[in-house]
């Protein structure tokens, strides 16, 4: 596992570029494309920019952009990855949302993700398989800003103080590129 790096204002991050294998990642990105039930979202008839799934321990929900989510439950197999995610990391989760991008034009603007569900200081763990994508966060009071390249297989997270402090954003780019799948593992707080 790679070292933590601290960020400004108490932002933590982790960069694991090679966290799957090729053989797991390719795996893993074929089943995920094949059988989970993808749906692209709107908000007041506008579609984002991204197919999106989710899945969650029964009862919770997230709400988040003009949409809310509600936890049925989790598939085995990602049962069995957040398991190992949590073996990994040391942290607990009980929330997954899938992001696929289809193609170079699908995206996600700067935000953070500070909504109450979430708690304090959230750690955000994500798992990216396809094509290689560039991650953007920036730190509006102080302008700084850091780019990582998410790679197949990579896993990435933040915590800390991070989404109190720093915006990120996966941007479109103008490059023929495939598709990419991002694993998004959340610990959300009862909100009822």
């Amino acid at each position: 596992m790679s070292t933590w790096q601290e960020i400004a204002d108490g932002g933590r991050l982790l960069h694991v570029p090679q966290f799957f294998d090729t053989a797991a990642a390719d795996h893993l990105f074929d089943w995920l494309r094949d059988h989970v039930p993808w749906e692209q979202l709107a908000v007041r008839g506008r579609p984002f920019p991204r197919m999106n799934a989710w899945y969650a321990d029964p009862g919770l929900r997230w709400s988040y952009s003009g949409v809310t989510h509600r936890g049925e439950g989790w598939h085995p197999r990602l049962e069995v990855l957040r398991q190992e995610l949590e073996v990994a990391t040391g942290l607990r989760f009980n929330s997954l949302l899938l992001n696929r991008y289809r193609h170079g034009q699908d995206s996600i603007g700067y935000h953070a993700d500070a909504e109450p569900e979430l708690g304090r200081n959230p750690a955000v763990a994500t798992l990216s398989l396809g094509e290689t994508r560039r991650f953007l966060l920036r730190h509006p009071a102080s302008g700084e800003r850091r780019t990582y390249e998410l790679g197949h297989g990579s896993l990435f997270l933040m915590a800390g103080s991070t989404q109190h402090h720093w915006l990120h954003a996966l941007p479109k780019t103008e490059v023929p590129v495939g598709e990419r799948i991002s694993l998004t593992f959340r610990f959300l707080f009862p909100t009822d």
